[in-house]
């Protein structure tokens, strides 16, 4: 009976094994679906107070293991694991797809001329630094002017990357041309990521035991966190910038596309989508969500501090964010 659901579920962790990466591919395909932008605050409210409710022991009436499960996949689609502060909405991991779908077809389209590379690659970076900002690792604030510096120096050299990249490809093939937004998104990735969260790398991100008890901080598993991160947003920009390319310079030369251009920019971006409904989830699927390291990988003094309370600790735990 619904009423008789155990309070034993450990909804702290996804609901399928993350040792594997099937597991993680079914939780992030849940956690990255399009469709959880669609839900209105009212269902967002009322999926944190069943996730609040049963984690303090209040059973919501009639309420099943399924809904459970559901309402916890709500919630963490929408708050922060650390914070628990409701996230900005395009920043979310469930408006990756609609979003980057639109700015990444339209890179790929509208790739021929400076203004448009700027204007596109400046788009795509002022996106990436809400979506990095918004799914950091750990509970720390930043100060306004720490954001404002990484912004600027990430849009800054996402930009200068694109510009450098397109004057050197001007004698080259027009296919070679049609990969300079994916070389300027990756280089780009390798700067944004790790200037939106500096602050994790200058002070750390906090790291637990198995059991979700807080040591400390550690700045090597901020480096390791970001590390994965910026190896799982290249994996995601791979396929959408890489396939559509060689799909549309050989659709260009079709009579079709020739006597209707403006369908250009619309087959692009629907190439695009389609990519990253696969990309998108599968790519944050590398990496377990709860990254872990070994303790004798930390820093000297937080080792130390770990070793003191739990002479026999060998592995800590760490939200890797996205």
């Amino acid at each position: 009976m619904p009423e008789d659901l155990p309070f034993n579920i450990n909804i702290k962790e996804p609901r399928w094994d993350q040792g594997t990466f099937e597991g993680r591919a079914r939780h992030f395909f849940t956690v990255t679906d399009p469709r959880n932008i669609l839900l209105g605050p009212k269902v967002l409210d009322e999926a944190k107070n069943i996730i609040e409710n049963y984690r303090n022991g209040v059973r919501t009436p009639g309420l099943t293991e399924d809904q459970l499960w559901k309402a916890k996949y709500i919630y963490d689609s929408a708050f922060h694991p650390d914070t628990g502060e409701k996230m900005v909405l395009i920043g979310r991991m469930s408006a990756q797809v609609p979003m980057n779908m639109t700015i990444t077809g339209c890179m790929l389209t509208f790739y021929r001329t400076t203004p448009a590379v700027v204007f596109w690659q400046w788009i795509n970076q002022s996106f990436n630094a809400i979506v990095n900002y918004t799914n950091r690792s750990g509970d720390a604030p930043i100060t306004n002017s720490q954001l404002g510096t990484a912004y600027v120096s990430a849009t800054t050299g996402a930009v200068v990357t694109a510009l450098g990249l397109k004057s050197l490809t001007k004698r080259l093939p027009s296919l070679i041309g049609r990969f300079v937004p994916f070389a300027a998104v990756a280089a780009a990735n390798c700067i944004n990521i790790p200037l939106m969260r500096q602050r994790e790398l200058k002070f750390g991100i906090p790291i637990t035991d198995e059991n979700g008890n807080r040591l400390g901080e550690s700045t090597k598993a901020a480096q390791q966190a970001i590390a994965q991160v910026v190896v799982s947003r290249i994996g995601m920009a791979a396929p959408a910038m890489a396939i559509p390319p060689v799909i549309m310079n050989i659709l260009e030369k079709r009579a079709f596309l020739k006597r209707y251009p403006w369908m250009n920019a619309p087959l692009q971006v629907g190439l695009v989508g389609f990519c990253l409904v696969f990309a998108t989830p599968l790519c944050c699927a590398l990496f377990p969500q709860k990254s872990s390291m070994k303790v004798s990988s930390l820093e000297p003094e937080v080792r130390d501090h770990i070793l003191a309370k739990s002479p026999g600790a060998e592995l800590v735990y760490f939200n890797k964010g996205l």
